[in-house]
C-alpha cells in the first residue's frame, strides 16, 4: 500500500513549505539518521512567501531547509553566513556529507578577479553553522571549477570529484583529487577521469560550442560496481542526467559510460539517496530554467548491473518540463496527493 503525503500528516506550521512551490537549484538531499530529518540547502530564499526569513544582503549566504517526509518543508534559515570567508559569489550547488559524526557542505564559490573553486565548510549540525575550514579552496589554483562532491575511496581516503568547468576548457572534464583527513585541502594533484566528450548520449556542442559537464555523484550498487551519475544536454537540448561505470570499481576507473541517459526530459544535476524506508531516491532539478527550477524526486530501482528509474512522485514535472518535453506538460499543476511505495518517515 502507498503512503500518501497529505497535509494532515505533518505540522504545517513548521513544514509549510510544498516541495512543488520550492524553488532550488541543484538539489542534494542529506537524510541524517541522527535527527532523522531531511535536509536540503539553498543560495536563495523565497522572502515573498516568507517575509520573515532573516536575509543578509551584505555577505553570501546558505540557507538549509529540514522535512520529516521530502514534501514538506520548513521556511529557510541561514545555516552560513559569508563574514570574513574570502568569495561573496557563486555559492552554488551545495551539498552536506557526514564524515567522522561531523557535517561537511562542499560548494562552489568566487570573488572577483578569481575563477570559481570548491572548498568545504564544516558544522556539528545539519543546520549549521558552518564555517570554513580553510580560507583556501580544495581545487587548483588557476582551473575554474565547480560541483564538488565527496567520495571516499574503500581504503576509506576522501577524495573531492568536481567538474573543470567547459567554459575554460571547452570540453568539460570530472575530475578528481585525494583530500586531507579534515577535507580542509588537496594532499595531491587533480586526476581527469573522462570528459564530456567521452559520453554517449550528450550532445556533441549543444550548448554554445562547449561540451558540459555538470553534477558528478558517486554510488555504489549491490553488487560492488561504483557508478558516477553526471548531467549534460541530448542532441535535442534538453538538460538530462546519465551515468558511468568504473571498471574496476573504484575512482581513477576507467570509466565506461551508458549509451542512454537515465532522464533526459531537461531535468539534471541529480543526486542518490536512501529514505528512512529503505526506499533509493534521485533527485534533480527540472526544468533547466532557474526561474522555473524545482525538486523532481524518483523512486529508483537497482541491482547489481546497473539503475533505472521507477516513478517520479512530486509531480512537479508535468507542469515546469521544457525542453523536448515542454509541448507535452500540463496547463495547470499538478493537485495529486504525491504518494510513495515505502513511508520516506521509516
Amino acid at each position: 500500500m502507498r503512503f500518501y503525503c497529505t497535509d494532515d500528516t505533518v505540522d504545517l506550521e513548521q513544514y509549510p513549505y510544498h516541495v512543488r512551490d520550492v524553488h532550488i537549484s541543484d538539489p542534494f538531499i542529506l537524510a541524517d539518521p541522527k535527527s532523522r530529518c531531511y535536509y536540503t540547502y539553498v543560495q536563495f530564499a523565497d522572502t515573498e512567501r516568507f517575509p520573515d526569513v532573516e536575509t543578509d544582503k551584505e555577505n553570501g549566504v546558505f540557507y538549509v531547509l529540514e522535512s520529516k517526509d521530502l514534501i514538506h518543508w520548513s521556511k529557510p534559515q541561514i545555516c552560513f553566513r559569508q563574514n570574513n570567508f574570502w568569495a561573496d559569489k557563486d555559492y552554488w550547488a551545495p551539498e552536506v556529507h557526514i564524515w567522522k559524526g561531523r557535517y561537511y557542505l562542499f560548494s562552489s564559490f568566487r570573488a572577483d578577479g578569481h575563477y570559481r573553486k570548491c572548498q568545504c565548510l564544516v558544522s556539528d549540525s545539519p543546520k549549521g553553522p558552518f564555517e570554513p575550514i580553510r580560507q583556501e579552496a580544495v581545487t587548483p589554483d588557476g582551473w575554474q571549477s565547480l560541483d564538488g562532491t565527496l567520495y571516499v575511496d574503500r581504503s576509506g581516503k576522501p577524495w573531492m570529484v568536481f567538474c573543470h568547468e567547459w567554459l575554460q576548457v571547452g570540453d568539460g572534464q570530472i575530475c578528481a583529487v585525494p583530500m586531507s583527513d579534515d577535507l580542509g585541502e588537496a594532499i595531491g594533484d587533480p586526476v581527469i577521469l573522462f570528459r564530456a566528450s567521452d559520453g554517449k548520449w550528450n550532445a556533441k556542442g549543444a550548448k554554445e560550442g562547449g561540451y558540459v559537464t555538470d553534477g558528478p555523484f558517486l554510488h555504489r550498487l549491490p553488487g560492488g560496481k561504483l557508478i558516477m551519475l553526471w548531467s549534460s544536454f541530448t542532441e535535442k537540448g534538453a538538460y538530462a542526467v546519465g551515468y558511468a561505470t568504473s571498471r574496476f570499481g573504484d575512482i581513477l576507473g576507467p570509466w565506461d559510460q551508458e549509451l542512454e541517459p537515465l532522464y533526459a526530459l531537461d531535468g539534471g544535476h541529480a543526486m542518490l539517496f536512501y529514505t528512512f524506508g529503505g526506499q533509493l531516491m534521485m533527485a534533480c532539478h527540472c526544468p533547466n530554467d532557474h526561474p522555473k527550477k524545482r525538486i523532481l524526486l524518483f523512486e529508483m530501482e537497482e541491482d547489481e548491473n546497473g539503475l533505472h528509474v521507477v516513478n517520479e512522485v512530486t509531480g512537479n514535472w508535468f507542469h515546469a518540463a521544457g525542453g523536448p518535453a515542454k509541448g507535452w506538460v500540463y496547463e495547470k499543476p499538478c493537485v495529486e496527493i504525491p504518494s510513495f511505495a515505502k513511508d520516506p518517515r521509516g
